[in-house]
């Protein structure tokens, strides 16, 4: 499925400004109100391609108890749910519990229609978009070699990459995520994704130098999302937004189109960042992680996929935190046994998934810097939510 239609791109009456802002968004360093005007624009200056909705929305019904207040749980102290909202700056808040909203509170501006920046839940979203084409066998497995499906990547650094390595973000290729840092990979990136060339960002992660085996250091890396997205363009020969589309989106009841950036016009989605969409819609895509990624009787990933993309893992010597570019979220005493999990992006944007006891938790915030600025860690917020609703 192919929607040129649907490619739209916005032309600035000063792209000057709109690419100042992105970059000062990026850095840290965009005061309150532009920050929150930018996080509710859909398309920034960049090229965005629509994610269609299905036919009858899937409705949140009420919890006969509605949640008033929580006492969280951090460090030692304790902190109520106005303390999260307003000392982390949250914009959208979102508690289901067995699928029926048990709290829901909209702030900063915006309102159950809000389509908001997802930053870097995209990739959570876009690895899941690997486990649909391995269910639909256009992928044989994660164990394949990366150029099978992308040879333009043979004689780089991705020679010897597996699908595995890169959805765990082990390739050994050199990158480095700072946002606010100018003379960063990630900001480098940036500057290209506000060229809107295509094809550059793609030859930019193919000259970078390998720095490591794969399989044998884990390195966070918008990076590797990006060809993540080239991966499912290429063994799907469908768009990441439109394969999105077809599988879940339309699928899912969701209430609402969703966009997401591309590169450039009628170019590859930015897989590692832009997909916009309410609050609602990001819990009910958490829902359908929570039901094993089934819909209806349709199997839409492959059975045990799910755990095995959002579990902790060994990497050398050091166990990391980190899935098919989910966030294992341990509970309170250090256990996994919740097998809970989390898209997380920067600024504080966050879908919390617990299946074992049900909870699904939405997060949209536009706090002051990339990473670092809440004052109560999130994850003691969910786990302080999971205890509330009991």
């Amino acid at each position: 499925m192919h929607r040129d239609a649907e490619v739209r791109s916005r032309r600035a009456d000063q792209p000057q400004v709109a690419a100042s802002q992105a970059r000062d968004a990026y850095a840290g360093k965009l005061l309150p109100d532009a920050q929150l005007r930018l996080f509710r624009d859909t398309q920034w200056e960049f090229a965005t391609r629509t994610i269609a909705r299905g036919g009858a929305v899937h409705e949140l019904p009420r919890a006969d108890i509605q949640l008033q207040d929580m006492v969280v749980h951090s460090r030692g102290a304790e902190y109520d749910l106005p303390d999260y909202i307003s000392r982390n700056r949250v914009a959208g808040l979102l508690l289901l519990k067995r699928g029926r909203i048990a709290f829901e509170h909209y702030d900063l501006g915006t309102d159950v229609n809000t389509r908001w920046i997802s930053m870097s839940m995209a990739k959570s979203v876009s690895t899941t978009l690997v486990g649909a084409a391995i269910q639909d066998k256009l992928i044989g497995g994660v164990d394949e070699q990366l150029t099978r499906y992308l040879p333009e990547l043979r004689g780089t650094s991705y020679e010897g990459v597996s699908i595995r390595h890169l959805l765990q973000m082990t390739s050994g290729v050199h990158w480095d995520d700072t946002h606010t840092d100018a003379a960063s990979e990630r900001r480098r990136m940036l500057e290209l994704q506000i060229a809107q060339q295509p094809g550059a960002i793609m030859k930019f992660l193919a000259s970078q130098p390998r720095v490591a085996a794969p399989g044998s250091v884990w390195n966070y890396s918008t990076g590797e999302t990006h060809v993540v997205g080239a991966l499912v363009r290429a063994a799907t020969g469908t768009w990441c937004a439109d394969y999105l589309s077809e599988k879940i989106w339309s699928k899912v009841g969701m209430q609402a189109d969703a966009t997401w950036w591309l590169e450039a016009a009628g170019g590859l989605e930015v897989a590692g960042s832009g997909i916009n969409a309410t609050l609602r819609d990001y819990a009910r895509f958490g829902l359908f992680m929570a039901n094993d990624g089934v819909i209806g009787n349709e199997r839409v990933l492959p059975e045990g996929w799910i755990a095995e993309a959002t579990q902790p893992r060994q990497v050398g010597n050091a166990r990391v935190d980190y899935g098919y570019m989910w966030w294992p979220v341990a509970r309170p005493n250090g256990s996994f046994a919740d097998g809970a999990f989390s898209a997380r992006g920067i600024f504080g944007q966050y879908i919390y998934i617990n299946p074992r006891e049900q909870v699904i938790v939405a997060v949209l915030s536009a706090r002051s810097k990339p990473k670092g600025a809440e004052a109560i860690p999130d994850n003691d917020f969910f786990n302080s939510a999971v205890a509330a609703l009991k």
